[in-house]
């Protein structure tokens, strides 16, 4: 069975809102059991007349199973994945990094994914409806190399071969620019209804489970959008022409942004009040003036790769929302929120960015100054923003290191990078205000010995491939592999000396107890509930 997870957040940085001129794209790949190893997939080359499969989209381990997409997919002890249909193959594909969905292509060109609400669903037909997002994202991976091809490239397919799933988003990024795609399946659920719209240069965009494009204007060249649109909305009844009103995208196809106003909504507002907190964003939107947020904003300071992973790491630190305080987080202030209780019991939680059900995250980063397979990276981290240690991939390595492209969430493996991060974030639950601290200054010196790296290889690997490309793709590749491969040693270590640190409560053989505040909050002066005797 195919199904869908409502939760992951992108945020697209143009590269006039870079520090230097970076245009980055990041995801968080939040559906709790879905795959988390990145597999490199390499460029192949196919006769005339060739047919692509098309695969059904599986929020689970394996994601895929097979040898279409390259070694590393060949997963053993399951059945080879079936496709639903096939398209015509082009004679030659670019090679690229993926997991649940398309990550960055050797061209640089790299993929942000976030679903959101929709009007319609469809399900996969097999040759009928056979397209879903993360099929379209690897289609526009192997295909193209500019961010403005790819959503014209993915929404000319999904219109015609079938797109099924609920509402999508994409932020697709090359070295000049960001656009941002949404899309939906059309009403008689065998093609597709889309929109496109350019990221302003010097902005930031962010997505969060909610269509964010609203209105849709034919004479504007930074849109692009189904051929049927507005006839098909206006059909519907989705939109009426004869109104006045402009064609509002996320109005017409979309449940709105009061269908999740917190859930998702709220994400956004934290973004923008993060990077541009002059504009006195309300974080509530039933507020006149915050009902419909920018599409994107202009950063008060431009960002860095650091600071990107930053806003990923949010829980509303500091906030009236922060996920670390109160009853609901214990003693320790533990900002996890796990599913609520009984059906009969009707309620939720706040929703941050970096939540514990996150499978992977990354940041990419595509620089036109740079040759191509070193101006390209995917800053990789496998579990939550929160508790993982982002690593370097650039997108010209010829390999990725095994220890990433193994292992599932339902078999422990102490080789698998995905499991090496779960570990310590689960462990971190039993005493987070303590734990996190720690947590976070071990991110902090890894990352930032990695960014203090990254210029002086990239220097060595300019140089190189003026002598020889091969030389630089086999630098960039060892240094990765080896760098990744040490940071999964040391944060391995790391989780050996936290579980010695905060064994059985103590904090380095030293009771803490619990605070003041959470034992007034929970009776602990009363003492124990006396009962009479029968």
């Amino acid at each position: 069975m195919v199904s869908f997870a409502f939760a992951c957040t992108t945020i697209g940085v143009t590269k006039g809102a870079s520090v230097d001129g970076s245009v980055m794209v990041t995801h968080t790949c939040d559906c709790g059991m879905c795959d988390f190893r990145v597999i490199s997939t390499p460029a192949m080359d196919f006769e005339p007349g060739s047919m692509r499969p098309c695969y059904p989209y599986l929020d689970k381990y394996p994601a895929y199973v097979g040898t279409d997409r390259g070694p590393g997919w060949d997963t053993p002890g399951f059945e080879p994945t079936k496709p639903l249909g096939y398209i015509p193959q082009v004679e030659h594909t670019y090679a690229y990094f993926g997991s649940s969905y398309g990550i960055i292509n050797e061209h640089q060109l790299a993929i942000g994914e976030c679903t959101t609400g929709a009007k319609t669903y469809a399900g996969p037909v097999e040759n009928e409806c056979i397209l879903d997002i993360s099929e379209l994202s690897r289609i526009a991976l192997e295909r193209c190399k500019t961010a403005k091809d790819a959503v014209q490239t993915m929404g000319d397919l999904a219109v015609e071969y079938g797109y099924y799933g609920w509402g999508e988003t994409l932020v697709v990024a090359d070295t000049e620019e960001i656009w941002v795609i949404e899309m939906c399946a059309s009403p008689d659920k065998k093609s597709a209804l889309w929109v496109a719209k350019k990221v302003p240069d010097g902005e930031v965009f962010v997505e969060a489970n909610c269509m964010r494009i609203r209105e849709v204007d034919p004479e504007d060249p930074d849109m692009l959008y189904a051929p049927e649109l507005f006839d098909i909305c206006a059909a519907e009844g989705w939109w009426d022409p004869e109104s006045g009103e402009p064609f509002d995208w996320m109005k017409a196809v979309s449940p709105g942004e009061y269908s999740h106003p917190y859930y998702s909504m709220r994400r956004v507002w934290r973004t923008f009040d993060r990077i541009a907190p002059s504009l006195g964003l309300s974080p509530w939107i039933e507020d006149s003036y915050s009902r419909e947020y920018p599409f994107s904003v202009k950063p008060e300071q431009k960002l860095s790769v650091a600071d990107v992973i930053s806003l990923q790491r949010d829980w509303y630190q500091g906030t009236e929302f922060d996920l670390s305080e109160g009853v609901a987080a214990g003693p320790f202030g533990n900002f996890n929120r796990y599913d609520g209780g009984s059906k009969l019991l009707k309620g939720a939680w706040e929703r941050a960015i970096s939540v514990f059900r996150c499978a992977y995250v990354f940041v990419t980063q595509s620089r036109g100054w740079l040759p191509d397979p070193i101006g390209g990276v995917l800053w990789f981290g496998p579990d939550a923003p929160h508790t993982s240690a982002y690593v370097p991939f650039w997108c010209g390595m010829s390999t990725l290191p095994e220890r990433y492209q193994i292992g599932d969430l339902h078999t422990y493996d102490s080789e698998s990078a995905g499991w090496v991060f779960n570990l310590m974030g689960n462990w971190m639950d039993l005493k987070m205000s303590y734990m996190i601290v720690d947590a976070q200054a071990k991110q902090a010196e890894i990352e930032g010995r990695e960014f203090a790296f990254q210029p002086a290889v990239e220097q060595a690997a300019v140089q190189l491939y003026e002598v020889s490309p091969e030389l630089a793709i086999e630098f960039i590749t060892d240094w990765g592999i080896n760098n990744a491969n040490n940071v999964l040693d040391e944060w391995t270590a790391f989780t050996h000396q936290m579980f010695a640190k905060y064994i059985d409560g103590y904090v380095d053989g030293k009771s803490v107890g619990y605070p003041d505040a959470w034992l007034k909050e929970v009776g602990y002066e009363q003492g124990p509930i006396v009962y009479e005797k029968p």
